[in-house]
């Protein structure tokens, strides 16, 4: 049965359901119910799925949320679930539905993410409570959310810690190999000034800079490897295999060969000998377990570290990297509200080089000393003047994460000029070496070629 009646400047009516009576009101002009697909998380932690019927996204979240649901997310419906009769939804609107196998359980816990999975990680969890999610609920909307780089597991006690009343700041604590000290101060100076949001942002987009920047490095060394291998592969295809059927042809003629010819055909003969490539890998095993051993003892980290910075190209890389990273970090610091000394320390703690953490270590102690911090770095002798000129520009006007800002925007120009460079420079290096390997195999066979007919021709 269908009744209508003209209410104002629309047409409303009224659908009685038989079968249970229900009554709901479709309109052409307004009072029109939205169907919405959800997906959300019981308080044991399921994932439940359905759809209901809310007048707006907003509503169809505060409905989930009033059942005891953390909604994960909501979509407005398409297909047939758009077209479904309400009393039939009402039946199927939250069902449980299983996660990813057991592909979490075998998830290293604690494994340190790359920093382009912390950049996506933080980003989301800023979108969410963007969007006016408070933060436990945004949490439990990351445990389905987290992908390879901060498991499901590590969301999770993230959520339990903030639900028990702790800071998010202090749940990260309780994970030093995913969420490392910087970004614990950043989020608990995010806390205290309640700029939460802002200060996952910034972290995105640090994360997300330096993820670039190594990147670049990746792949200027991309196309050096490459030639490198192949060159390697070619040379040994001919030791192995080409060389042997010339030694044959030698052998055949009983000529005294060329000196150049005998030390290659020597050479050959250990290129196919098992046994030399077993000495060969043990030899190179055992160099990389002392090289390793000596790198451990902090002498010979901080000569390793030294000969790094002082290599003719490379080291001009490594060292505008350094430089970009003990900018962008101790200015992303300081912009969020860390004192100087906490962010001096923890970039010392960023620097992967001894050489440059020991000057930032010096600079520290100045500064607790009551100097400024252009002073330190100048004594050092290890930073650029255009990095001492900035910092001490920044401290006469008060705004030295500016100009470490300016400067780390600097130093990351730069180190892409630099890294463009090298790679111009390696790629005519790389065919040099391989034309001159190839070359004096060719030379090898070809004098002993021009040997064997000369004896003929006599």
């Amino acid at each position: 049965m269908v009744k209508g009646k003209v209410f104002g400047n629309f047409s409303a009516f009224l659908v009685i359901h038989p079968a249970e009576c229900r009554w709901s009101r479709l309109a052409a002009g307004g009072f029109f119910m939205a169907q919405f697909t959800y997906k959300a998380r019981s308080r044991s932690g399921q994932v439940m799925q359905g759809v209901l019927e809310s007048a707006d996204r907003a509503g169809a979240l505060s409905k989930l949320q009033r059942d005891g649901l953390f909604p994960v997310s909501i979509q407005a419906a398409k297909g047939k679930a758009a077209k479904a009769k309400p009393e039939k939804m009402s039946r199927t609107a939250a069902k449980p539905i299983k996660e990813g196998g057991g592909r979490s359980r075998f998830r290293r816990k604690n494994r340190k993410p790359k920093l382009q999975d912390s950049a996506t990680w933080m980003l989301q969890l800023a979108n969410l409570l963007r969007s006016g999610m408070p933060l436990s609920v945004a949490l439990n909307s990351m445990i389905s959310i987290s992908g390879k780089g901060i498991s499901e597991e590590v969301a999770t006690e993230l959520k339990q810690s903030v639900t028990e009343g702790k800071t998010l700041s202090g749940a990260m604590g309780r994970h030093p190999v995913i969420f490392n000290e910087m970004t614990i101060n950043m989020v608990r100076a995010g806390e205290e000034s309640g700029a939460l949001e802002q200060v996952l942002r910034r972290l995105a987009k640090h994360f997300e800079r330096f993820a670039e920047v190594q990147s670049k490095f990746i792949s200027a060394m991309i196309y050096p490897a490459i030639v490198c291998l192949v060159g390697f592969v070619i040379i040994l295809f001919f030791m192995t295999y080409m060389l042997p059927k010339f030694s044959e042809i030698f052998e055949s003629f009983n000529a005294t060969l060329p000196k150049s010819t005998q030390l290659l055909m020597s050479v050959g003969a250990l290129a196919v000998n098992p046994v030399f490539w077993i000495v060969l890998l043990v030899v190179l095993l055992a160099a990389g377990v002392l090289i390793v051993r000596y790198k451990a003892t902090p002498n010979g980290r901080r000569k390793i570290d030294d000969g790094k910075l002082r290599l003719p190209v490379l080291g001009k890389v490594m060292r505008l990297n350094l430089f970009g990273q003990f900018a962008r970090t101790l200015s992303t610091l300081l912009t969020n509200g860390v004192p100087v000394l906490t962010a001096l320390r923890i970039t010392g703690d960023v620097i992967p080089n001894v050489i440059i953490k020991e000057a930032i270590v010096m600079a520290r102690e100045a500064v607790t000393d009551g100097k400024s911090l252009a002073e330190p770095l100048t004594r050092s002798g290890l930073f650029p003047k255009l990095m001492i000129d900035l910092v001490r520009i920044g401290e006469d006007t008060g705004d030295v994460p500016g100009a470490l800002e300016n400067l780390a925007i600097t130093f990351e120009s730069d180190l892409e000029l630099e890294l463009r460079v090298m790679t111009n420079l390696i790629e005519p290096a790389m065919i040099i070496m391989m034309a001159v390997g190839v070359g004096g195999l060719l030379f090898s066979i070809l004098q002993a070629l021009f040997t064997i007919t000369n004896n003929i021709a006599r």
